[in-house]
């Protein structure tokens, strides 16, 4: 009871010292939390949606893709004879069957062709109206479509596009364009996550979606009352055998969920970063222990001299540990629930529309929260609390301070250097490794020891760093200058400790900032020896070049030629009778301009011969195949064809990399025109001198088409680096919190550092420093302390980053590229977060009565 009387005198005495630890506390534990709400809220919300918009049991075509979408083949949906439906109403237990279209290989556009697809990269879907969609929505204005000219649609989209009744609105499928006008408004029972939806008469859905009358895509059967889904299910199988494929509500449930897997991506990617933060947060707990027990070192020997036991002092600290723990977790599960509705309004200005009437809080959330804030903070200060436990009593006679580390010191230092070696051989291993498997896990390794010896060895690196930093910037200050460096190396373990926790974070941007480059960079060369096309066509949501567009694309004036390109999936059975899955690619003989490939054996151009084609090597060296050899390819949809290999192309490069290529004329003697893939993507070329008339010309040919865009080599350069550049901002925006956290390190270190200095500051003042100069000079030393860690984080980040490139050029990404002005910028950025750091303490440390201070024991 002694013990936990002075642990909570000494937490509330020490409270505005301990502020900071349990803010970092705080941003640690919201930060998983939020994610922990934020992506059980979204799997509510898509469970509701599913759980409402499966029927009993649902029969689709054997070859549907598990989670209703579609295949990029043809650019429309598998399907099953109309007739299905009356077989399965025969079925015991079935108490309806309902046909039903649905299709998301579509754009719709209004007047003025604007695409009402969500910003979100939710799709567009479009189907027909049916008694199943009664399910999941109904009609709250106007009524459904009755023929071809009018449409329905969701209030969402309506509300987000301002369409009203009457609106016109036009469909664009792969079967040709549907112009309707709105004839109602449905509104979802449960929240639509962002899809934009249409629905026609299911004549009209048939017909357009389809190509032909009496298809459908699913069918919905409802159960007669006490038929169980999986009895259900059985009965329809047996009326059915097994021609299609067929799914409970728990399996179409299950099946859909798999097609928000990037869910689960999302949840672990940021409790990574979580875990980052905590990681930098342990910096912080320890050196605000390690000071308050330095601070305390005379109050602690008295305890050990009037009897308390080294168990008692260390029991005591973790006391305290415990305490700020639990304050800062406790208010870290709130801040995460705030931060999760943050995130859901955030989603909700991109198109995906959360409900607040969704927002999950599972018991596990608040329970994951508190313990890893709790144990974290715990096991921070053990270490602080050991070294409490082993002051003696006669450290009451002595002044207050930190103990020298003796020979602990150079263990630590030895072991530093030892993992930093280790790590650094395990850097050079995966550098030098010739496969990407092997490398990977040098490479981990590499990364773990390096950063775990750099930790270690911190203290001894500060002094050396420190020294070499203020030979540049601090000795332009002369003696506050020189005072400040003594300060930041009177501690090399503090300052170590507080570099290190900046260093963490630095190291992450520097080593993605390297790999993104170099990506660029790689990518940027590629093109540039590869691409021979001057535009390339294809849509922003990998939906297929409808025909009608294509057609728009081959009128437009200043053009040399346009190339398809098809992908059709196959089975391909090699000379060695081993088959396998793949995509057999059908091309204009154009494409040989377009794209500049090496052949290894035989002339490409002799596979765009008749019953010709061409493999990669990697596939030729695996089957033993030479030109001259036949190939077996049997075509989803159509024939089997005998092909000839005319040619071997290298598979040296990333672009087309192990692509089979053969000619759109052999491709549609085997592929009935139905069933023919339809452009995943097309290539232009201009007429010579014509490249800005083709370039708008073909961007004019696609006005009425929005989901296609038209890019010169200049523009697909920019459109990649934009998207490594987001995906690179998105990343720095996690690790900002770890950088908030050592920041907050930075600043609980100098503002300590000010408390335990308080009778040397007097003592300065006293003899003649200003204000002015002693603001300075903590203001200095927090930049020095900043720059140490940028500078073991940018170094140690640029050595991870060159590494990881080393083992993507075995990818083909084969160029280095260093970002220095982004190294620069975040190194001189860190002097600036330096600066703010010691804005506090500095002011605090000015306002000191000069007396009091010296009085200060």
């Amino acid at each position: 009871m002694t013990v936990w009387k002075t642990s909570m005198r000494n937490f509330f005495a020490h409270k505005g010292r301990m502020a900071l630890s349990a803010v970092a506390v705080l941003l640690s534990v919201a930060f998983v939390c939020g994610t922990l709400v934020f992506t059980d809220t979204m799997n509510t919300t898509f469970d509701k949606l599913f759980a409402a918009t499966a029927s009993d049991v649902t029969v689709s075509p054997k070859s549907a893709p598990d989670n209703g979408g579609e295949g990029p083949q043809s650019g429309k949906p598998e399907s099953l004879p109309a007739s299905v439906v009356q077989q399965v109403t025969k079925a015991e237990g079935v108490k309806s069957a309902e046909g039903g279209v649905s299709s998301s290989s579509v754009t719709v556009v209004d007047k003025n062709n604007k695409n009402m697809g969500s910003d979100s990269g939710a799709p567009t879907i479009a189907g027909n109206w049916g008694h199943n969609d009664l399910r999941s929505m109904e009609i709250t204005s106007g009524h459904a479509p009755r023929g071809p000219t009018e449409v329905m649609v969701d209030s969402d989209t309506a509300e987000k596009h301002h369409l009203k009744l009457g609106d016109e609105l036009r469909t664009i499928t792969v079967t040709g364009d549907i112009r309707a006008r709105i004839s109602g408004i449905s509104t979802f029972k449960v929240t639509n996550p962002g899809a934009a939806i249409v629905y026609f008469d299911t004549a009209t859905a048939q017909q357009k979606l389809l190509g032909a009358p009496n298809l459908f895509t699913h069918i919905s059967v409802t159960a007669k009352s006490g038929v169980s889904d999986t009895q259900l299910k059985q009965n329809v199988a047996g009326q059915l055998g097994g021609t299609y494929k067929l799914q409970t509500q728990k399996e179409n449930q299950d099946a859909n969920k798999s097609s928000v897997g990037f869910l689960d991506v999302m949840k672990y990617a940021m409790l990574g970063f979580a875990g980052i933060a905590f990681l930098v947060g342990i910096f912080l707990i320890i050196n605000t222990f390690s000071m308050l027990v330095a601070q305390r070192t005379r109050e602690i020997g008295l305890m050990r001299a009037i009897g308390s036991s080294r168990k008692q002092i260390n029991r005591s600290v973790l006391l305290e540990a415990l305490l700020l723990g639990i304050f800062g977790s406790v208010l870290g599960v709130g801040a995460g629930v705030g931060l999760a509705v943050g995130l859901m309004k955030l989603m909700g200005s991109i198109g995906m529309d959360l409900s607040m009437d969704d927002l999950t809080v599972k018991w596990t959330t608040p329970a994951i929260g508190l313990l890893l804030g709790i144990v974290v903070t715990v096991v921070a200060a053990y270490v602080p609390a050991r070294r409490a436990g082993k002051i003696s009593p006669m450290a009451a006679l002595r002044d207050a301070g930190t103990p020298s580390d003796g020979k602990a010191g150079w263990i630590r230092a030895s072991l530093g250097l030892v993992l930093t070696g280790g790590g650094g051989a395990a850097l050079f291993a995966a550098a030098n490794a010739d496969k990407s498997g092997p490398g990977s896990m040098y490479l981990a390794a590499g990364v773990f020891f390096t950063l775990i010896g750099f930790v270690v060895i911190g203290p001894l690196l500060a002094g050396v760093v420190v020294r070499a930093i203020s030979t540049v910037v601090l000795r332009l200050f002369g003696p506050v200058g020189r005072m400040a460096e003594r300060n930041a190396l009177r501690n090399p373990r503090r300052t170590g400790a507080t570099g290190s926790a900046l260093m963490i974070g630095l190291a992450l941007v520097a080593c993605l900032s390297v790999v993104g480059s170099s990506m660029v960079a790689s990518a940027t060369d590629e093109l540039d020896r590869s691409v021979g096309a001057d535009f390339i066509i294809q849509s922003s949501n990998g939906q297929p070049v409808v025909p009608q567009a294509e057609k728009a694309l081959r009128a437009a004036p200043g053009i040399e030629h346009i190339t398809s390109y098809k992908e059709a999936e196959s089975k391909v059975t090699s000379p060695d009778g081993k088959t396998e899955d793949d995509a057999v690619t059908g091309t204009d003989p154009t494409y040989m301009q377009d794209l500049r490939r090496e052949t290894v054996s035989g002339e490409l151009s002799a596979a765009y011969g008749k019953n010709a084609m061409s493999v990669g090597d990697t596939y030729a060296k695996r089957h033993h195949i030479k030109v001259g050899d036949s190939l077996s390819v049997a075509f989803k949809g159509g024939q089997t064809a005998k092909l000839k290999v005319a040619a071997i192309t290298s598979d040296d490069t990333n672009i087309d990399k192990d692509v089979m290529y053969t000619s759109i004329t052999t491709m549609s003697q085997y592929i009935p025109a139905d069933k023919m893939p339809k452009n995943l993507i097309m290539f232009g070329k201009a007429k010579d001198g014509q490249e800005k008339t083709a370039y708008a010309s073909l961007k004019k040919s696609l006005a009425e088409y929005p989901q296609y865009k038209v890019q010169n080599q200049t523009d697909f350069k920019q459109e990649l680096k934009d998207q490594i550049g987001q995906l690179l901002n998105i990343v720095y925006g996690l690790l900002a919190l770890a950088i908030i956290v050592a920041v907050l390190g930075v600043v609980n270190t100098l503002a300590l550092s000010v408390v335990e200095r308080t009778r040397e500051i007097g003592l300065m003042r006293a003899i003649g420093m200003s204000r002015r100069q002693l603001r300075r000079m903590i203001r200095l030393e927090s930049v020095v302390i900043a720059l140490f860690g940028a500078l073991l984080g940018l170094g140690l980040g640029m050595g991870w980053g060159t590494t990881a490139q080393k083992l993507l050029a075995l990818e083909g990404l084969g160029v280095l590229e260093i970002p220095w002005p982004t190294i620069i910028t975040v190194f001189v950025g860190s002097a600036f977060v330096g600066l703010f750091a010691a804005l506090v303490p500095a002011f605090r440390a000015g306002r000191m009565n000069v007396l009091n201070a010296i009085a200060t024991d």
